[in-house]
Formats: C-alpha cells, sequence, structure tokens
C-alpha cells in the first residue's frame, strides 16, 4: 500500500514538473486566448456570421434542455474532455491545431462576453466569471501541452521525444487535467441548473 502511494505521488510530483516545462507554452496559449478574446468582444462581424454562431451556441442550449443537474454536468464534463484531448493529441501536427482551438475559444468567449454586456450591462461579466475558474486554466495546459508536443519534431531523436511527450502528456491529463474539469462541470452545470 505504501509502495503504491510513493508511485501516485511520483506521477503527480512527476506531471507537476511537466507542467513547468510546457509553461512557456502554456503563456503562449494564454495569450493567444486572450487576442481572440479581445477580437470577440471589439471586432464587428458580418450579419451572416453572427446568426451562425447564435445558432451553434442555442443548438448546445438545446442539448441540455430538459436535462438533470447530473445529466447536464456530465455533458458539459464529457465535451470539455473531448476538446481538450482533441486540443492536445492534435498538437503533434507542429502545434497548429492548439493555436486554432485557443483562437477560436478566446474568440467565442469575447463574442459572449459583448452580447451579455449589450443585453445585461457589464455586471453580467460577474455571472459568466465561475465558469470559467477551473476550466480555463485546464483548456490553457491541455493546449499548452499540445502546443509543447509539436516541438518534438526538432529533437535529435524525434521518436523518442514524441514518445516521452505524449506519455507525460497523457498522464498530466488524466491525474491533474481530469480533476479540473470534474471541478467545472459540476460548477457549471449547477450554475445553469439553477438559471434555467
Amino acid at each position: 500500500m505504501k509502495k503504491y502511494k510513493n508511485t501516485i505521488k511520483s506521477l503527480y510530483i512527476d506531471s507537476f514538473n511537466y507542467i513547468k516545462t510546457c509553461k512557456k507554452f502554456i503563456l503562449a496559449i494564454i495569450i493567444i486566448f486572450f487576442m481572440g478574446t479581445i477580437i470577440g468582444l471589439i471586432l464587428p462581424l458580418p450579419q451572416e456570421i453572427i446568426l451562425q454562431i447564435m445558432e451553434m451556441l442555442k443548438k448546445i442550449l438545446g442539448q441540455i434542455e430538459g436535462k438533470t443537474t447530473m445529466e447536464i454536468i456530465e455533458f458539459i464534463f464529457i465535451n470539455n474532455t473531448k476538446a481538450s484531448l482533441i486540443g492536445l493529441v492534435a498538437g503533434i501536427f507542429m502545434g497548429i491545431v492548439p493555436i486554432i482551438l485557443a483562437l477560436t475559444n478566446g474568440y467565442l468567449l469575447g463574442f459572449v462576453m459583448q452580447i451579455s454586456i449589450d443585453s445585461e450591462g457589464i455586471f453580467m461579466l460577474w455571472r459568466l466569471f465561475p465558469h470559467g475558474i477551473f476550466e480555463l486554466p485546464a483548456i490553457f495546459i491541455s493546449l499548452g501541452m499540445g502546443l509543447h508536443l509539436g516541438t518534438f519534431i526538432f529533437q535529435k531523436d524525434t521518436a523518442k521525444a514524441l514518445k516521452e511527450n505524449i506519455k507525460n502528456s497523457l498522464i498530466a491529463f488524466t491525474l491533474i487535467i481530469l480533476p479540473l474539469l470534474i471541478i467545472a462541470a459540476t460548477i457549471e452545470g449547477i450554475l445553469i441548473s439553477l438559471s434555467i
């Protein structure tokens, strides 16, 4: 039992250390994300694109309509886990996918913030804030690790670097990202249930 605990502890330490090695890439993702948010806040879009985004948001809301709180939590957790995992693993393609996901998700956040401000005022943003406390760090770390994953092509032994990065990323995802996503989905699911 003691050996098992030491193994788990060792895996957590290794995961946190691996995330530290990815900190420049995580920071790059954060900058790209908030650039997208600023663009979403200030850049006017053609009405056709706005209608498409609104339709997409309505479709997402329609998928949780009539669900219990636990079902909403499960729905949010599964969707966020899929998005985070895809962003991480698809980073193998020179980190292009994590960059695109950070920019588009940032843009969508800015767009939703702008709609909220227009309809209910700037104080509406405080209602959006709890949704991102755990979700955004989880997404930033996942996409940052995905961006780092793409750097294997610059290593001398590309196969070894890719194998090590994938292994370390998936362990960190399981031990650190998933718990954050569970907490995020629980908070978001409860808040959505209360507001329906």
